[in-house]
């Protein structure tokens, strides 16, 4: 794969923060209109080269930024649309719920040592009190007056920290029309309660919600943990993957007469992975539930497993001490030995991973993976059948502008471990940072839009724009 040109053409300025693009056709419109979440709670849409406001939940959304220097991973994190939403106007948010703020699982942060068992085995304790905040998945309506109106809330999420929350944590698939729900692992650092390996924990999966099972609970308990929500609620969910670290959303690609699913992981300290996976075989939760309460376990053949905690993409989990003299001799150690060993059949193995460390001169060092997206079009030929994904900002020595990153990779027909290719963008930003925080495209995949922040606090506003991707 060589590397490719492209352009960036701006679309809008001077938003907050963009967590999600996605397109839909308006009820009674006849042109696709490309929405725009942003992390503090605004939902724009552009049509006709104009932008207009859509819905505004700022006050529904937690106060961001409140501490750690106004670096945050709440808010607003996933739209997506229903399938039907020109007829039937309805989509779904998934955001952290104002005047929920907790104290946090943990008092303090923890790193894993395998010389200390206590740090491998940590257990969240006293869940209904030691939680950092509450995330709601809520369906909306588009009433005929053009109003959005909250119609139910479909799950409340107690969450352990403040991170790893997911991001464009909505879609809907397009294979069996339910609407797909990516949750991160909790937070954190290393998932210190390993809440994505364990069964019955909702942190740390890939879920399915069957949309049209109307369960109409009024107020859904918040709840971490399957075997706790009502019956009617477990009887709409089925989860599709675990071993999530987390999640920039989920993105289909046709082929032939099926699809394939691409899904990114985010890392910790050394690789960011891009999955793939065509036929898999989901468990649906009340099965779960039901193991969990005769204390027997489900037969996990074909069900997908990231690997995380004990692994990290293509590696076991390690944890890196740095080496002052000579960064290039950093130590690494397994965090997690037995836990890798008992993942390592298991698991899905990535289609290709980038590195915080590469010294490859037509590489990069990655931060953290924001966006990845099939992209079906013929614009740029180049690109045409690949995965293009984004980092958010390269690592540099130098004090220059935090730079994000645009790449891509192609699925190897022998399924081994694919290189990727930097594509570099014809864009000059100036002096001002621009961190690439999210990645969407339109219904069919043929226009790739990327979203560009100059800060990586939420605390400071009016610094996102929005840009067509371009031969």
């Amino acid at each position: 794969m060589g590397k490719v040109k492209v352009r960036l053409r701006p679309i809008v300025s001077r938003i907050n923060l963009p967590t999600a693009l996605k397109t839909a056709i308006l009820p009674g419109d006849s042109m696709e209109a490309l929405f725009i979440a942003t992390q503090v709670g605004e939902i724009y849409y552009i049509r006709d080269g104009s932008l207009r406001t859509f819905l505004d939940i700022r006050p529904r959304i937690i106060k961001l930024g409140a501490s750690g220097g106004g670096y945050d991973e709440r808010g607003l994190l996933g739209i997506a649309f229903h399938p039907e939403f020109y007829y039937n106007g309805l989509f779904y948010l998934h955001y952290s719920v104002s005047g929920t703020q907790g104290p946090g699982a943990l008092p303090e942060s923890i790193s894993p040592n395998p010389c200390d068992p206590k740090t491998l085995n940590l257990k969240w304790i006293n869940r209904r009190t030691q939680y950092d905040h509450i995330d709601t998945i809520e369906e909306w309506i588009l009433s005929t007056n053009g109003q959005p109106q909250k119609r139910r809330t479909l799950l409340n999420l107690r969450r352990p920290f403040s991170n790893h929350n997911g991001v464009n944590s909505l879609n809907f698939s397009p294979e069996t029309g339910k609407l797909i729900l990516t949750t991160g692992d909790g937070g954190s650092g290393y998932d210190p309660f390993n809440l994505s390996q364990n069964d019955m924990e909702i942190a740390g999966k890939i879920i399915e919600i069957d949309v049209v099972k109307h369960t109409f609970i009024q107020n859904p308990p918040a709840v971490t943990r399957f075997h706790e929500l009502p019956v009617p609620i477990q009887e709409t969910l089925t989860v599709i993957a675990k071993g999530v670290r987390n999640i920039p959303g989920i993105s289909f690609q046709r082929y032939s007469n099926q699809y394939i699913k691409y899904v990114g992981n985010v890392g910790q300290d050394l690789a960011e992975s891009i999955f793939s996976f065509t036929q898999n075989k989901p468990i649906p939760v009340p099965l779960l539930v039901q193991a969990f309460l005769m204390k027997s376990e489900v037969e996990q053949k074909g069900f997908i497993n990231f690997g995380w905690r004990g692994w990290e993409g293509i590696f076991p989990t390690p944890i890196i001490r740095d080496c002052s003299e000579n960064p290039t001799l950093d130590e690494k150690s397994m965090a997690f030995y037995d836990e890798a060993v008992k993942v390592s059949v298991r698991r899905l193995h990535p289609v290709t991973s980038y590195f915080h460390k590469d010294q490859r001169p037509d590489k990069f060092g990655g931060t953290a993976l924001t966006g990845v997206q099939a992209y079906m079009g013929n614009r740029i030929p180049a690109l045409s059948g690949s995965v293009v994904f984004t980092d958010l900002a390269r690592k540099e020595e130098s004090d220059a502008p935090a730079r994000g990153v645009l790449a891509y990779t192609r699925i190897r027909t022998d399924c081994k471990l694919n290189d990727f290719s930097v594509i570099e963008a014809d864009y000059v930003f100036g002096t001002e940072s621009a961190y690439y925080v999210s990645l969407g495209t339109n219904l069919n995949q043929s226009t790739l839009y990327l979203g560009v922040y100059g800060s990586m606090k939420v605390t400071d506003f009016n610094q996102g724009s929005i840009f067509e991707i371009i031969p």
